[in-house]
């Protein structure tokens, strides 16, 4: 009797050992066939934000802004200016859907889309790509019920970045291109603030992912590509036609000057300066497709006369840029008169000087 008892046990054993094996092989070939980081539909889904941008999942290496498998970099070829920020923007699009291309406007994208943008800032601009220190990462996520629009704040071990709804101030100390220092107080936008640049029509839209944007190329891992045709070979865009509109770098002195101001304007001004945007009763359009001279400036008085205006009569004086109101603006950095008014709290002389030229030239 206790000879086969002891038969028994010791075939117990032998049994668990084999489960524990099964189990451990198993174990191994769903690690080894699954990729170790994924995106979190759920996160991106969630009614309630993650508090943690590392629950997302977009990151292989969250620190260095390595892009987890299906979240793809981008970069527009003109991008909004948002205080001399480095800016480092990706799309997620869910695995077996796509967006929809549009000619003039975003992308229509499904929903548990997520586009991330971090804003980060070099110790010193003459070495863009050393000590860059990483300030905050937007995300918009595409929701049944529109576009949902969050910042999280970095961490000062640029680790993790948190979730901060009512947003933040963050003292800025860089060096500029041109060696000379840069400080101001940097601000984060709380949730309310994400709509003053992002309403469409009342809604929530993206702003960057336009066909003019991006047909151009990206330096991919992989090599440089056109960002369009690789979108659609990621099967993340549908719809692209044989053709696409395009603006030019708007520092690239090779392009035209015109084309050049008004890229400049349709990224950095045109998402409220539009007729469907909130300063559409200024009746001031600077979309880049606008072809009525007068609705984008040129010869146009100013809806209201005042501060804004600087004692300046017209938008746009041809001839004239000290005459006209449009570089004025760009150029200030106080508040009431500064444009865009959200955003940046230092001025561009690069793009101030781009804008001069245009007017210089015009007749």
């Amino acid at each position: 009797m206790s000879g086969r008892t002891e038969g028994g046990n010791v075939g117990l054993r032998l049994w668990s050992h084999f489960l524990v094996q099964i189990f451990a092989l198993v174990t191994a070939f769903c690690t080894a066939s699954s990729p170790s980081f994924a995106v979190s539909p759920d996160a991106i889904l969630a009614d309630t934000p993650p508090k943690l941008l590392s629950e997302f999942g977009f990151f292989t290496d969250i620190a260095k802004q390595t892009p987890a498998e299906n979240v793809i970099p981008f970069a527009p070829i003109t991008p909004l200016f948002s205080d001399n920020a480095l800016k480092y923007r990706f799309v997620y699009v869910p695995e077996v859907q796509s967006a929809q291309y549009n000619d003039t406007e975003a992308f229509d994208f499904p929903v548990g889309t997520a586009l991330i943008k971090t804003f980060a800032f070099p110790a010193d601009f003459r070495a863009p790509d050393k000590n860059v220190r990483l300030i905050e990462t937007r995300v918009l996520l595409k929701h049944e019920t529109g576009w949902q629009a969050w910042a999280y704040l970095w961490n000062d071990e640029q680790t993790e970045a948190t979730l901060k709804i009512t947003g933040a101030k963050v003292d800025i100390a860089t060096v500029k291109a041109d060696g000379t220092p840069l400080t101001f107080t940097y601000a984060v936008p709380n949730k309310n603030q994400c709509k003053g640049c992002h309403a469409f029509n009342g809604e929530i839209v993206p702003l960057g992912p336009k066909a003019r944007n991006l047909n151009g190329d990206f330096p991919y891992a992989s090599g440089p590509q056109n960002q369009l045709a690789h979108w659609a070979e990621a099967k993340i865009l549908s719809g692209l036609p044989a053709s696409s509109p395009a603006v030019p770098d708007w520092r690239d002195a090779a392009a035209p000057l015109d084309a050049r101001a008004r890229a400049w304007l349709d990224v950095n001004c045109a998402h409220c300066h539009r007729a469907e945007g909130a300063a559409s009763n200024s009746g001031l359009f600077l979309t880049y497709g606008e072809k009525d001279r007068v609705r984008y400036g040129v010869g146009k008085r100013p809806v209201a006369a005042g501060k804004g205006s600087g004692d300046r009569s017209f938008d746009i004086k041809p001839g004239d840029p000290d005459g006209s109101i449009l570089p004025y603006r760009v150029e200030s950095t106080e508040p009431g008169v500064m444009m865009p008014e959200l955003g940046r709290h230092v001025a561009d002389p690069e793009a101030v000087a781009l804008l001069r030229d245009w007017i210089a030239s015009m007749r």
